[in-house]
């Protein structure tokens, strides 16, 4: 048994009442109506509001982790709310300057950058390059000059163990990102980098993991990372992102400004200069609460040990809970404000068994065949690691804002599908 869905999973300016949720706005049920279903909705005010919160936390520099949701409108959003835009890719890179945000704006990622994407980055004018491995430095020398300058940080890998799933832990000496701290890699790429004409090194990075609630793991972070640069003269740190959210009730999670206060609490208290800025990359935390996904339920099955209900998404738009074990929340649209006393496992269309949305979600007594089911905090790494299978088209995605919505990636269609086909 289980009572209405908590308005702290839901957007900031979401309102509920006995037969609707509207959020920014729209009603959620008209969404569903115009747009179809399966369906993202992003609600504008609290994608902003936590990019503002990460600028004024953050100094300048601080940076969206545009993989936890990337399009061409997100990727203005955050720069016109003062945020740079991190990349990890080529295809990344070139949607982020396809929407207009100017590559000074853009910090450059990834353990394999290839030689292309090197080039581009250095010919477009990245603020950043965040240099991985030795590899890549050797790349580095054949496009780099006094002619070709380029700006970049030393990814380090800080021997700090997070809290979180294996597969999203990133800063155990064990990973493939970045140069050890404690076996000298991280010294000797410093050195490498320092002696080449036209780069310069600004300072080191860390990312410790992702859906981390602790920010204790953060703040050992920050205090290696100030004793490892001490006598380097650098002028910027960056903790990385992985701060975790709430997906499901009875979770809590700190917000970014009281990350970001124990970032500067710790570089105070480890004697860190005052003129050393102080970075980070939200991702998740600016876009998970944010978004709501709408699906159709197309059929309930009960069976000896439970009810199955399912929708016309699945693994293809929110992969999480297969890869991870993630937990979710459900609610009808049309009932939100009503008790949810029915088990039952939602599930997608796909042709796996595996493919669970949530393993016990709780829905209220009239949902069945026909209903709008909702489930909120999507609006991180759902259309981002969505995928085709089953020849499934991923689905629209819409902002809203102010009472109005615009749809800023329509839904794929088998036009698109075939559009790779080679006769």
């Amino acid at each position: 048994m289980a009572g209405p869905i908590p308005a702290s999973l839901l957007p900031d300016t979401s309102t509920l009442s006995e037969s609707d949720v509207v959020v920014g706005g729209v009603s959620l049920r008209d969404l569903a109506a115009t747009y179809g279903t399966p369906l993202f909705v992003y609600d504008e005010a609290t994608l902003r509001s936590r990019c503002r919160e990460a600028a004024s936390v953050f100094d300048d520099g601080v940076a969206f982790a545009s993989k936890s949701f990337l399009c061409g409108a997100m990727a203005r959003l955050a720069f016109e709310e003062g945020l740079c835009i991190d990349v990890s890719t080529g295809g990344e890179l070139d949607i982020v300057l396809r929407s207009g945000v100017p590559a000074s704006r853009v910090i450059l990622h990834g353990n394999n950058k290839s030689h292309d994407e090197l080039e581009r980055a250095l010919a477009a004018g990245v603020h950043r390059v965040i240099v991985d491995n030795f590899d890549e430095i050797d790349r580095l020398r054949a496009l780099v000059g006094p002619t070709s300058p380029l700006h970049c940080l030393v990814r380090v890998t800080p021997g700090v163990e997070a809290h979180t799933h294996e597969f999203v832990r990133t800063g155990q000496e064990d990973t493939k990102f970045g140069f050890s701290v404690a076996t000298g890699d991280a010294r000797r790429a410093i050195s490498l980098l320092r002696e080449m004409p036209g780069l310069t090194v600004h300072g080191v990075h860390a990312h410790i993991g992702s859906q981390i609630f602790d920010v204790g793991g953060y703040r050992e972070t920050m205090t290696i990372l100030a004793d490892f640069t001490k006598d380097d003269d650098f002028d910027e740190l960056c903790v990385g992102g992985g701060l975790g959210v709430a997906y499901v009730e009875g979770e809590s999670a700190p917000s970014i400004h009281e990350w970001g206060d124990a970032i500067r609490e710790t570089a105070k208290k480890v004697g860190l200069s005052s003129s050393v800025r102080l970075l980070a990359e939200p991702g998740r935390a600016v876009v998970a609460q944010a978004g709501v996904t709408l699906y159709l339920v197309g059929a309930v099955k009960p069976v000896s040990a439970r009810t199955y209900v399912a929708v016309d998404g699945g693994m293809s738009d929110n992969p999480r809970p297969v890869l991870y074990g993630s937990g979710y929340e459900a609610f009808d649209v049309e009932h939100p404000m009503a008790e949810r006393p029915v088990p039952v496992r939602l599930v997608g269309k796909h042709c796996e068994s595996g493919d669970v949305l949530i393993d016990e979600a709780w829905l209220p007594a009239a949902s069945g065949v026909g209903s709008v089911i909702a489930t909120p905090v999507t609006g991180a790494y759902g259309y981002s690691m969505a995928s085709n299978y089953n020849r499934v088209p991923r689905p629209a995605v819409v902002f809203v804002a102010n009472g109005t919505a615009r749809e800023v990636l329509r839904r794929e269609t088998f036009d698109d599908l075939a559009r790779l086909e080679v006769d």
